[in-house]
């Protein structure tokens, strides 16, 4: 940012997270919210989720403040997704019991996601890079997602024993056909062309094209009507988008939607048939084929029963199921083993609670469907 940095009125910065308001031609400001761990792919943990979600709310209130933007440091991503390590350390000193950890921390990020899906004013993000898990909940409640020639989004929980989270159960079931199961069941990486496809993205523009996205913000005559004011953004941003141009045919998922939708179909046993038994020339096919086999059985049938959630459920209905079955599963699920696996000793080779899809027991699904708060559950009226 050349122009636009000049013009900075305020800058503070937490360990981890860095805020900005920019200067605009209109008089209005533009918050802007820096991811700072580049080493850790700029991971989500517990402070940097409350540093944001109150710099966000004084953000809301502040009439000055027009547009916000999230971004991430360094050139290798936006966010690679939640550190999870703590709530792994937590679990395995209270195995078998949902821990306060666990409830605290998927409590106050899925407010954070809320708050931005709910936001008002118009929310931009900077989708550059990794894209993936927590990284891909803060996206997904944005306005306005912009993405790159190196963009890689994913959701990639089935492999630590979790499941497709923050607010996948609303936007995965948003999409084509079987889409959104392949996704959560398969953690394939979508490109800048497969997410404009499924929804997940509004814009593509280059990585060389940021200076200039800013540089156009900082003229736009901001206005103090949000619905304006997201207008427009939009209208800006498809002009510098006209400029570029993605290939066509570049969207794999596009291109085998009907393929897709047939490898999905039926119930959870006939898709791990049909998957255990495919063979393809397409690598990428190969690929998800191989790591939904090696994925978490429980995982398998939480991403089943989420995919049949449908579109009923209301965003805060979903990030109620969510919440549930998040603290549950690192206490009864596949989350502690598949975090070892991945994070804590590397050796890719977790060991499963269960060998196969149909070894799996209800009763299991049940516990880790059933809230441990009961009645009182902390988004019974989530707001």
């Amino acid at each position: 940012m050349t122009n636009v940095v000049d013009n900075v009125n305020q800058a503070t910065t937490t360990q981890n997270v860095v805020f900005q308001t920019l200067a605009t031609a209109s008089g209005k400001l533009i918050g802007v919210v820096t991811l700072n761990v580049e080493k850790a792919l700029n991971a989500l943990d517990l402070d940097m989720v409350r540093a944001m979600t109150a710099q966000l709310n004084l953000w809301k209130k502040d009439s000055l403040v027009a547009c916000i933007v999230l971004d991430g440091s360094g050139e290798k991503a936006f966010c690679a997704g939640g550190d999870v390590r703590a709530l792994y350390h937590a679990s395995i000193a209270a195995k078998g019991q949902v821990t306060e950890e666990a409830k605290v921390f998927f409590e106050e990020e899925y407010r954070l996601d809320y708050l931005l899906h709910t936001f008002g004013k118009p929310v931009l993000v900077w989708g550059d890079g990794i894209v993936m898990g927590g990284g891909l909940g803060l996206m997904a409640g944005a306005s306005h997602r912009v993405v790159t020639e190196t963009s890689r989004i994913a959701m990639p929980e089935v492999t630590i024993g979790l499941y497709p989270d923050v607010g996948g159960s609303y936007f995965l079931n948003r999409m084509q056909g079987k889409m959104g199961l392949f996704l959560g069941l398969t953690a394939y990486q979508l490109n800048a062309a497969d997410a404009c496809y499924v929804g997940l993205a509004d814009h593509y523009l280059n990585r060389d094209d940021k200076e200039l996205m800013f540089d156009a913000m900082a003229t736009l005559d901001w206005s103090d009507t949000p619905a304006l004011n997201h207008q427009r953004l939009d209208s800006m941003i498809n002009e510098l988008s006209n400029q570029v141009d993605i290939p066509k045919g570049e969207s794999v998922l596009a291109d085998s939607q009907d393929n897709i939708d047939r490898l999905m179909a039926g119930s959870l046993e006939d898709i791990v048939t049909r998957m255990s038994t495919l063979a393809s020339e397409d690598a990428w096919l190969m690929k998800a084929r191989d790591t939904f086999l090696a994925g978490s059985p429980i995982s398998w049938h939480l991403v089943n029963i989420q995919s049949q959630l449908g579109t009923k459920l209301s965003l805060a209905e979903c990030f109620k199921w969510e919440l549930t079955a998040s603290v549950n599963v690192c206490a009864h699920g596949d989350f502690c083993e598949g975090v070892r696996a991945l994070l804590i000793d590397k050796d890719r080779q977790p060991q499963w609670r269960f060998k196969d899809v149909n070894s799996v027991p209800t009763a299991v699904l049940e516990q880790i469907l059933t809230s441990p708060w009961g009645e009182a559950h902390p988004f019974s009226q989530l707001s």
